[in-house]
């Protein structure tokens, strides 16, 4: 499994009107539904419900929000950088301007896991956020996140 499986270059976008985590999460779920086909509305559901349970903000500026779809046929994935970073209830207090947000099946089981550990390991890389918050195409934003998952592997 590498990132270039999971994103698409079309759910790589640059956000400058997300004020909110509820905002965020529907922009994600819109991207979500016209990038990969799903239930926008059953995206940002399930966004919220797994939000409930606990913030998805690592730290660092980082966010990884994840969920389940009924309608999703593997696991997809959404990148957004914030123009301007949004409290996240992150564990170190910190505005996330970077969120990879994570869409697999209701029954993915091992492959959600898996694809979670990547978009980790990837987002871990301080070279890699640095170059993320220095590009405003998203072209080099997927090519950055999709090379240099390789890269740091």
């Amino acid at each position: 499994m590498d990132l270039s499986s999971i994103l698409k270059p079309d759910a790589v976008k640059v956000i400058s009107d997300a004020s909110s985590k509820k905002r965020l999460f529907q922009r994600l779920s819109d991207t979500a539904g016209s990038a990969y086909g799903l239930n926008a509305d059953a995206a940002l559901d399930a966004l919220l419900e797994r939000e409930s349970l606990g913030p998805t903000g690592v730290g660092h500026g980082i966010a990884l929000p994840h969920a389940r779809l009924a309608d999703a046929d593997e696991v997809h994935g959404v990148f957004f950088r914030l123009e301007r970073p949004i409290d996240f209830n992150a564990v170190d207090r910190q505005p996330v301007d970077l969120v990879f947000a994570l869409f697999a099946p209701e029954n993915s089981g091992v492959d959600h896991l898996k694809a979670l550990a990547l978009i980790s390991r990837t987002m871990r890389n301080a070279a890699i956020c640095e170059k993320l918050r220095a590009n405003d195409d998203t072209t080099t934003l997927h090519t950055v996140l999709t090379e240099g998952q390789s890269q740091a592997a």
